[in-house]
């Protein structure tokens, strides 16, 4: 699978690796958020993010080439690295890529040996190699985002969008949060309305697709 690339938007998830829940009470899902802004906030813009019993969903878009240069450039282990130079174009972007993929390793491991040391056990808890789908247009776009606003409802835990404690959308309605780019998103919707209208358009149409067939007698 193709590392993430810079000045790119990704359908991100991920599960956990067995049948346990990677998030067991509020606590789990608070640190996740934190550890999150730590590490991946610097390297990728937010627009969506939904957390489930056993497993995830992001819709981020990885911060322009120059900022991670300079991230990299700020770190102490790379600070002789000169990304100026034209001639290292092919080592500069192998650096890149492992130090996007560093961030996200280090955030699942934060994570993980917290999670391990709180509930006395071993071993990994995620899937390794976390899914990244790229988002090709604005319709995918607008697909992700409410797709992973619409996972609660999708697997049975509630019936309206602002009921899950979890994702961005109930953030996003009151236009107030630490993680997603709330004005960005809602400009690339079309404003508040739109956003809104677009959800429950989305959710009529999810309602009628999910309805058991009806079986003529």
């Amino acid at each position: 699978m193709k590392l993430v690339q810079p000045d790119t938007s990704y359908h991100i998830f991920n599960h956990a690796n067995g049948f346990e829940n990677v998030f067991r009470e509020a606590e789990n899902y608070r640190y996740f958020l934190e550890k999150y802004q730590l590490y991946i906030s610097p390297i990728a813009e937010t627009y969506a993010y939904c957390l489930m019993p056993n497993h995830f969903h992001l819709v981020v878009r990885i911060r322009k080439r120059s900022v991670i240069e300079q991230l990299i450039l700020n770190s102490s282990n790379n600070s002789n690295t000169n990304f100026s130079k034209v001639q290292n174009f092919g080592k500069v972007e192998v650096e890149i890529e492992k130090y996007l993929s560093k961030q996200f390793a280090n955030f699942f491991s934060c994570y993980t040996q917290s999670f391990n040391k709180s509930y006395q056990r071993m071993g990994s808890l995620f899937i390794k190699n976390f899914k990244r789908e790229p988002i090709i247009d604005k319709q995918h776009f607008f697909n992700a985002v409410i797709y992973t606003h619409r996972n609660p409802i999708h697997h049975g835990f509630r019936d309206r969008f602002e009921e899950w404690d979890y994702s961005s959308y109930f953030e996003i309605i009151h236009n107030h949060s630490e993680i997603v780019e709330v004005d960005k998103l809602l400009k690339t919707f079309g404003g508040y309305d739109a956003f809104i209208e677009m959800h429950q358009q989305n959710l009529a149409v999810f309602q009628i697709d999910d309805q058991p067939e009806r079986i003529e007698t």
